[in-house]
């Protein structure tokens, strides 16, 4: 039987408590009815007795405080909510926690911006983690020594296990089931809970608002210039001579403050336009293609779908309800 740790941190998200214990409650469940054990023996862990959560609404009442708690197989960090800086501090003292489970063998699981907490051990330095995609701007300025996966719903190395934005903590769950039991269980689990089991991309759900919390203003210009000028087909070269700044220096502290290069910054602003086109208009691929600047339908087809995972009918018949009535 596998024993596994579910924390109750302050400022965490209720659902991501509930859900876990729920799946792998579950699958006991299963287990039981077919005639077999349960596979696992699921606890929740805190530091205090009682953790109020979602603006003191609910209470949630650890079943074990840190120091009593059954040497776990599995950590699960739940996501935190607000301000993540905030929520860190408010739960340091789990920190050196996790750090000694891992250490002694323990495998240690994030959902979704739970990663935050993972992020403060130090475990994930030199490592790869998902997390949710609206955050990972924040994740790579607060721990720049770990490896984010853009768009990526489940990365797991050495023992440890993160995943993607919100409900995509539900496919980490199936893949440690899967890991734990089989895949015949993780695929009535999945039934179970209605969740797709191989979804392994958060791409089609992130929105692109680009990275302009930094002080080049030289690269600051030259995003806006982007945004302003979308119809265009902008060069390197035309950028860098819009700022007046030599183009090899220009494409290194463009890279530097915005995690992207001056073309993947491009892309990812025609393709962000194109995608509001296809959920709120009934224009077809080539006028949205030419809307963003694209001449080219294979080249608009390839850069749409290595960014969003979706081709662009794909992309407009899953999110624009118009579009699939006609």
């Amino acid at each position: 039987m596998k024993n596994i740790a579910i924390l109750v941190p302050e400022q965490s998200v209720l659902q991501a408590i509930a859900d876990p214990q729920y799946c792998f409650s579950a699958v006991n469940d299963f287990m039981v009815k077919s005639g077999g054990t349960p596979l696992f023996k699921v606890e929740l862990v805190g530091i205090n007795r009682e953790v109020k959560l979602n603006g003191n609404c609910y209470s949630v009442f650890p079943n074990q405080l840190l120091d009593t708690a059954t040497k776990p197989d599995l950590v699960v960090i739940p996501a935190l909510f607000g301000d993540m800086k905030v929520a860190i501090e408010a739960n340091k003292a789990y920190i050196p926690w996790i750090k000694d489970q891992y250490e002694s063998g323990t495998e240690i699981a994030s959902l979704c911006v739970g990663a935050f907490l993972l992020g403060a051990t130090g475990l994930l330095n030199g490592k790869k983690c998902s997390t949710h995609w609206g955050f990972t701007n924040l994740f790579r300025e607060l721990y720049p020594e770990v490896e984010v996966q853009d768009g990526t719903i489940i990365t797991e190395e050495n023992g440890i296990y993160s995943s993607g934005g919100a409900n995509s903590y539900w496919n980490l769950l199936l893949h440690l089931v899967e890991k734990y039991a089989d895949r015949e269980v993780a695929i009535l689990t999945a039934k179970y809970f209605a969740i797709d089991i191989d979804r392994d991309s958060q791409n089609s759900f992130s929105m692109f608002k680009g990275q302009k919390s930094h002080q080049d203003e030289a690269v600051k210009k030259a995003q806006e210039y982007i945004e302003k000028k979308l119809e265009e087909r902008i060069t390197v070269n035309a950028l860098a001579d819009e700022v007046a700044v030599g183009r090899r220096s220009f494409e290194r502290r463009f890279k530097r403050v915005t995690n992207n290069s001056v073309l993947e910054y491009i892309q990812r602003v025609k393709v962000e336009a194109a995608k509001r086109s296809f959920e709120t208009s009934l224009k077809n691929i080539s006028e949205v293609m030419f809307d963003v600047g694209y001449t080219d339908t294979k080249a608009f087809r390839t850069t749409f779908k290595k960014i969003t995972g979706l081709t662009p009918i794909e992309y407009r018949n899953k999110y624009n309800k118009f579009a699939r009535m006609n």
